[in-house]
């Protein structure tokens, strides 16, 4: 049977009034948020921003679904994991004020924020799951413990994807750094020299100095690297790529990683993407991306495989071509969802059920 997926269009992100009124009749006629029980503890998961990125889902828009949630009686927190790359969230503290600094206050998002620490073993856990490459999945215990889990994500462009939906946003978004750096272990990036400049910033945040400058082109010594990414996200020019065979792979572990998530939480857990100010790259970039595609509107649905594959057709119809290969020719982002549809996160086969 198909997932069903729920679509109303976005004609204007910028309007943000508009925008919500089109979120509130998304809500209130798709129901997705129903599995919400009075005593459920839900876990809301979505991306802050990185510092000088603002291309994450606005707080405005987070209070609505935050507004429904609370309504049936659940308790819920606004949460997301560290990064492994240098930056504003690589620790609780500083990943909390910059999601204030953000926006994401309890006045205007709806919620309490929940930034698992690193430093605190009784906020980490490992999940058995024993596939293909990831035998235990280590994760934000406060994800897996969860009663529920309603992920809101922005859909875009992703350097190591191709496109970034909800499977990513949970697959990579709720691990630990070291299960992040598990999923990134096998990805060696490689240097545009047409767009380095030689500035060194990726050799400053490199953990292990495995770059250097040379005649004002940035090397990487490969065998150091650990494939923590933290160069490509300090790389001001976007000089920094992934090579597609681990740039396959990681998407793979990807999959795996959303499956030690939501393993349990078939039946409890929704998931909505805004596919608006649709940017070339992860709204992890610390620098305002390109815009590939116009806005399209906000799907949901029940099931993570179906909400990303309508997402990426929508807005290649939008656009008349597939911009995300387009942008990220080396790199095919159906293959995450094919093998997340393996391995039984959903289904690549949805009805559309467009709302006006």
């Amino acid at each position: 049977m198909k997932s069903k997926v729920y679509f109303i269009p976005v004609k204007d992100a910028d309007d943000i009034p508009a925008v919500n009124r089109q979120l509130v009749k998304l809500l209130k006629e798709s129901r997705i948020l129903d599995f919400i029980g009075r005593s459920d503890k839900v876990a809301v998961k979505l991306h802050f921003g990185e510092e000088g990125n603002t291309g994450f889902v606005r707080p405005q828009h987070v209070r609505v679904i935050s507004e429904e949630i609370l309504s049936r009686g659940g308790s819920a927190l606004l949460s997301d994991a560290n990064t492994l790359y240098r930056g504003r969230r690589l620790n609780s503290g500083d990943h909390l004020a910059l999601a204030h600094e953000h926006g994401f206050t309890r006045e205007a998002a709806g919620l309490d924020i929940f930034i698992p620490d690193e430093n605190r073993k009784e906020d980490k856990i490992d999940v058995a799951i024993d596939r293909k490459f990831i035998k235990t999945a280590k994760v934000a215990r406060f994800f897996v413990e969860a009663d529920a889990i309603v992920t809101i994500s922005h859909f875009k462009g992703h350097i190591l994807t191709g496109f970034g939906g909800a499977l990513k946003n949970i697959g990579m978004g709720c691990a630990t750094r070291d299960g992040k750096l598990a999923q990134h272990c096998d990805v060696s990036p490689v240097v545009y020299t047409d767009k380095c400049i030689g500035c060194g910033e990726c050799g400053t945040v490199c953990p292990v100095g495995a770059i250097r400058v040379e005649n004002k082109k940035a090397i990487i010594e490969k065998p150091k690297c650990i494939g923590c990414a933290s160069c490509m996200a300090a790389c001001p020019t976007m000089a920094m790529f992934i090579d597609v065979e681990s740039g396959d792979k990681t998407q793979y572990k990807i999959g795996e990683y959303a499956l030690a998530v939501l393993k349990d939480k078939k039946a409890n857990s929704g998931f909505i993407n805004f596919a608006v100010r649709i940017s070339q790259e992860c709204d992890c970039w610390g620098l305002e991306n390109p815009r590939i595609a116009p806005d399209v509107g906000i799907l949901a649905s029940l099931d993570p495989v179906s909400v990303d594959k309508a997402s990426y057709d929508a807005v290649n119809r939008a656009c008349g071509k597939d911009i995300f290969r387009e942008t990220h020719p080396k790199q095919d982002g159906v293959k995450l969802l094919e093998y997340a549809q393996e391995i039984g996160l959903g289904s690549l086969d949805y009805e559309l059920i467009e709302l006006s």
